[in-house]
């Protein structure tokens, strides 16, 4: 099945703590079916320690489920992803617009 959400779309939460929040997907694990956004659903884990970097408190962006998230349209509502042909190639397009998301 084609991937509605991937890497580099800019989505917005629509359920949880960070819910209305924008932000960049940085990488999507489909067989999970969850995708981490940058600057949103931060966690502080606390790490020790190492040659190569300091330890302490450190904030980290963890997975959302991917039904918590929309893509955000050029009027950036959030909007529903859908696929159609152009010719012979498969594209998304924004269900509120119609615009083709990447072409």
């Amino acid at each position: 099945m084609a991937a509605k959400l991937r890497k580099g779309d800019k989505v917005i939460v629509l359920a949880g703590k960070d819910k209305g929040k924008t932000g960049n997907i940085t990488s999507v694990d489909p067989k999970t079916g969850k995708a981490i956004v940058d600057g949103v659903n931060i966690s502080i884990r606390a790490t020790r320690q190492s040659q190569t970097s300091q330890g302490g408190r450190i904030p980290k962006a963890m997975p959302l489920d991917l039904s918590n998230l929309a893509i955000v349209d050029k009027n950036g509502k959030a909007t529903r992803v859908g696929f159609r042909m152009e010719g012979d190639k498969k594209v998304r397009f924004a269900k509120t617009t119609g615009d083709v998301i990447d072409a």
